[in-house]
């Protein structure tokens, strides 16, 4: 559904794809968090230096962002629409996982994301 705000109409399209932006740099903080977890423990001086690791202090603004965008795609879509439509967050984060993490992807976690694919569509076609 279009939503206006005064003479501005946002189509689908435009939500979409502001929700896969979202989506994408959601899965990029995800990674930056992976990338730079080796070392910690989980104990007070272990979350002390989560917060001084510059890595994962990036980590928290590119998730941060995303959640602007994705309040911006809120904005303009309906709920139930815009969640589902964020979970291709799985797609990005599987293909992230797979190329740059060099992660094995099992078949059954690939027919997993296979299924997101699906309910998006499907979410997607009935907006």
């Amino acid at each position: 559904m279009n939503k206006s705000m005064g003479e501005l109409m946002v189509s689908e399209f435009v939500i979409i794809a502001v929700i896969m932006v979202s989506a994408v740099l959601a899965a990029i903080a995800q990674y930056i968090f992976k990338r730079n977890l080796n070392a910690f423990k989980f104990n007070i001086n272990g979350i002390w230096s989560l917060a001084k690791n510059r890595a994962i202090i990036l980590g928290l603004i590119v998730y941060a962002v995303s959640l602007v965008v994705y309040l911006g795609a809120l904005r303009y879509g309906d709920l139930s629409f815009v969640y589902p439509t964020f979970a291709s967050v799985f797609i990005f984060v599987l293909l992230i996982s797979k190329f740059k993490l060099n992660e094995r992807i099992s078949l059954h976690r690939a027919l997993g994301v296979a299924l997101v694919i699906v309910g998006i569509a499907i979410v997607a076609v009935t907006y």
